[in-house]
């Protein structure tokens, strides 16, 4: 039984295409979080870039600068976890589960 190198050829552009279409996918998906109790909400799209932060101004008080900061803070890496965890998400359904080093 011989390998048919175009055969696979021809398969790895096909996954190089579906791989393509996951990282536009993932660019138009937006993902929200927030902390306090919706005092910081947080979006972040599919490459991990933050797109904004909204903070309560009836809730903000000098004093509580840094409460802030850390309610920022939970709100963008939550954000960013939900991000990741899509692309993780496609990738498995793409690739059968299997990991595949440097695809994302």
């Amino acid at each position: 039984m011989s390998f048919n190198y175009g055969n696979m050829m021809k398969q790895a552009r096909i996954m190089q295409q579906k791989l393509q279409d996951i990282k536009e996918e993932l660019k138009e998906m937006i993902f929200e979080a927030s902390a306090g109790g919706g005092v910081v909400k947080v979006k972040v799209n599919g490459e991990q870039e933050v797109i904004e932060i909204k903070i309560n101004k009836e809730m903000v008080d000098s004093s509580d600068m840094e409460m802030i900061e850390d309610m920022v803070m939970v709100a963008v890496n939550d954000a960013i976890r939900q991000s990741r965890e899509e692309a993780k998400r496609k990738m498995a359904a793409l690739t059968g589960g299997i990991n595949i080093p440097g695809m994302f």
